[in-house]
């Protein structure tokens, strides 16, 4: 599908925010991944069909400066609840991935009322009670992403995105962004141990939570904390798919998120 993205900067707390922003439509901030922002993708092309997406790229990934004050995802998630307030986007509607969804949950448990709807997909940020979160820095970053699909060869987008070798470029983001993550949610690793009990506090916001059941990133264990601790969350367990069912499953990726934002 046609990219017809294009990229804003906006100031906020004394850095300039990159923003890629595509579509037409409600708002939906997309919070991406601890690897990076990967491109405009098909999914991203089907959503922008009634919806105006706005994808910041976080500080210190790469085009965005890193935020110097920012020590924990909880403290990224305070920049974005600053940004979106200070563009008077409240509330809108938002979808974070991995890393993007632990930010996501970290919004919501301070101040659900941000939101409109919230869709998590695959979130770090609990600690899973069976089966760990898996080390990003005891691998290659190539093997990481390699390790978010369940079935590469019947997902061609990921084989378009990372067939053959990693450009220059691709692995001088996923560097980045590995850098920034190790200094954000290093110690413990990629999870908060205040985030569940934070979350219960949540009502009243409407959240569906997608998860693949083969996801090797974070155990899908995890997704039943989030499901609980979120009061009246809908969860849904994508079979035959890993980390990125944004790409490995993405029709019904879209279908059930097209209709939960409608």
């Amino acid at each position: 599908m046609a990219d017809n993205s294009q990229e804003e900067t906006a100031h906020v707390a004394g850095i300039d925010l990159t923003v890629v922003k595509g579509g037409t439509g409600r708002p939906l901030l997309v919070l991406h991944e601890e690897m990076g922002y990967t491109g405009w993708l098909n999914w991203h092309s089907a959503m922008a069909e009634d919806h105006l997406l706005q994808i910041p790229l976080h500080p210190g990934f790469g085009v965005t400066p890193r935020l110097e004050w920012a020590e924990s995802v909880r403290d990224l998630a305070s920049f974005y609840s600053r940004t979106i307030r200070d563009q008077g986007l409240e509330p809108i509607d938002v979808i974070g991935f991995s890393l993007g969804g632990w930010i996501a949950a970290e919004m919501a448990a301070n101040c659900a009322h941000q939101f409109r709807r919230m869709v998590l997909v695959a979130p770090a940020g609990i600690r899973p009670p069976e089966g760990d979160i898996m080390d990003m820095f005891n691998m290659s970053a190539r093997a990481y992403v390699d390790a978010s699909v369940h079935d590469q060869k019947n997902t061609p987008e990921f084989t378009s995105l990372y067939g053959g070798d990693a450009t220059p470029e691709q692995f001088e983001g996923w560097e980045d962004a590995r850098a920034e993550t190790a200094r954000l949610a290093w110690a413990p690793y990629m999870f908060n141990r205040s985030l569940g009990p934070m979350l219960e506090g949540v009502r009243g916001l409407p959240t569906l939570i997608i998860w693949g059941r083969q996801d090797q990133i974070v155990p899908n264990s995890a997704a039943q904390v989030y499901n609980k601790s979120v009061e009246g969350s809908e969860l849904a367990l994508l079979e035959a798919c890993g980390h990125r069912p944004e790409i490995e499953k993405a029709q019904d990726f879209v279908d059930r998120v097209k209709k939960f934002l409608s």
